[in-house]
């Protein structure tokens, strides 16, 4: 998978999935645009830089209309093109039907569900003119079969399934691509830290391990792979398509 000169957005790109797919693309010759809410996926900038690419840093949070336009804006100035479109930042909060509150229920839709949206939306006009694109959500699991815990969750990545399907058929005449990454359980910065201050950290891993038939987790590394393949030429007979890189979880 070559993605010379290429430009590749990722969202969320400041640890875990979006950190190593950032890498990846940028392995493989991309210009890539990290951007995450916070500060993080600046050190992921640099690191690209540091080994001889090509990255910007664009700080916003996603739910945000002006954020998202800034982050585009400066995508557009700084490189005048985009390829590819990773919608990879989103947020998991606990809870059930009896115990989720609407202000969590709210939030996860407005990052998960309404960044992914407005990043789209904003990608597709670009990609229109210039004459065709790829578009690349991260989803999960979640979104196929439900988690217990992690209602709002499985109802934002549920919508992300239904939104790749939507925007591949409004979209497969304008030369323009969809497709979606549903990773399973895998072992994210942020998974890490989860099971360090559980109260019986390795019961907690076995815990998760047990949930995949293949029996360990993924690596953020393996997802990343999905996300290149699902934007490379290589895939260019698949729009629409859900991908589950999920050690068997849905079998």
């Amino acid at each position: 998978m070559d993605f010379q000169d290429k430009v590749i957005l990722i969202t969320g790109a400041g640890a875990g999935i979006g950190e190593a797919a950032a890498l990846a693309f940028a392995k493989k010759g991309a210009k890539v645009v990290c951007n995450s809410v916070s500060e993080s996926a600046k050190k992921v900038a640099g690191e690209i830089r540091d080994r001889g690419g090509e990255s910007l840093f664009v700080q916003g949070d996603i739910s945000d209309k002006e954020a998202v336009a800034r982050v585009l804006d400066q995508t557009m100035q700084t490189y005048k093109r985009l390829d590819v479109l990773v919608n990879n930042a989103g947020i998991v909060l606990g809870g059930t039907i009896e115990n989720t509150t609407l202000e969590d229920f709210h939030r996860t839709l407005d990052v998960n569900v309404i960044g992914t949206f407005l990043m789209s939306q904003g990608a597709v006009d670009i990609m229109k003119r210039q004459g065709g694109g790829r578009i690349v959500h991260v989803s999960s699991v979640a979104g196929i079969k439900g988690h217990v815990n992690r209602l709002a969750y499985s109802a934002s990545k549920g919508a992300v399934i239904a939104m790749t399907k939507a925007m591949a058929l409004e979209l497969c005449h304008d030369n323009i691509q969809v497709n979606c990454v549903c990773p399973g359980t895998t072992l994210t910065p942020s998974l890490r830290e989860r099971i360090r201050t559980s109260a019986d950290p390795k019961l907690a891993m076995e815990q998760f391990c047990a949930r995949q038939p293949i029996g360990r987790l993924g690596t953020p590394e393996e997802i990343a792979q999905a996300i290149l393949f699902a934007a490379s030429h290589k895939a260019g007979f698949m729009t629409g398509s859900i991908l589950s890189i999920d050690g068997g979880m849905t079998m």
